[in-house]
């Protein structure tokens, strides 16, 4: 397989703007994803896509690659698409597999990149993420932590911002001692042609109803395999989680 790794990273943010460019301990988040992505041996090449001079020059100042696309994206998917088709044509490289990785966790590790590229290696998937055990009551019943249920070949039910499955017969403070639940990570990989149809699909209803992109492609039958992390995510999506990390090495 000859894989990609896309970054996605916009200026524009209703809660953080100019994240990327934010520093964590000397370093900005958007280098600090770029170089920690660039640790996997399951990339061959990693680029960021950005619709913002800042930085594209940010990255390209730090030795990095980045691809300048449309500033019309509604997601971070229909980017990686565009920012695909742009580096090819301009490299000459082709690649069958994409890994969509967020620009918004400085402390990504290598291991979760192979994790997800592992599940390609089942000729028959299409699209694949990652997903966590949770641990903490706080994480079940904070809408922002997406959760999700697989089928016994790991293959994603559904997603939904509340907590799934529902625990019928025990106390909400009890549930998680009486059944399993995952969040969801929020890496994604592709096959190339998945990924250029899944980006000329329409909105759908269980999208816009859980604002949750990849209901959209499951509500019209893409298939979603998922590989299991034992590592915790650590996002940035308001300057408080900034704070978070400082202590970070």
């Amino acid at each position: 397989m000859a894989i990609i790794g896309i970054i996605p990273a916009r200026y524009a943010s209703s809660r953080f703007p100019g994240k990327p460019l934010a520093f964590v301990n000397g370093k900005s988040i958007i280098q600090r994803v770029f170089e920690q992505c660039k640790l996997s041996e399951d990339l061959h090449k990693v680029i960021v896509a950005t619709d913002d001079a800042r930085i594209f020059d940010h990255v390209t100042g730090f030795g990095g690659e980045a691809v300048m696309t449309s500033s019309e994206h509604q997601n971070g998917t229909s980017r990686c698409a565009e920012a695909l088709i742009s580096y090819e044509k301009k490299s000459g490289l082709a690649f069958n597999t994409i890994i969509n990785i967020q620009g918004d966790e400085p402390f990504i590790q290598p291991e979760q990149i192979h994790q997800l590229v592992s599940v390609f290696d089942q000729p028959d998937v299409q699209i694949g993420t990652l997903a966590k055990k949770i641990e903490k009551e706080e994480e079940l019943f904070n809408p922002n932590v997406v959760k999700l249920v697989a089928d016994k070949k790991n293959r994603a039910l559904f997603f939904s911002r509340n907590p799934i499955p529902f625990v019928r017969d025990a106390d909400k403070s009890q549930w998680l001692s009486h059944a399993d639940f995952y969040k969801h990570v929020g890496l994604y990989g592709y096959r190339k042609d998945m990924l250029l149809e899944i980006v000329e699909l329409e909105p759908s209803r269980w999208e816009m109803t859980e604002k949750l992109e990849q209901l959209r492609w499951m509500e019209n039958g893409y298939k979603l395999s998922v590989a299991y992390t034992e590592y915790e995510s650590m996002g940035v999506d308001t300057p408080e989680d900034l704070l978070k990390l400082t202590n970070k090495p």
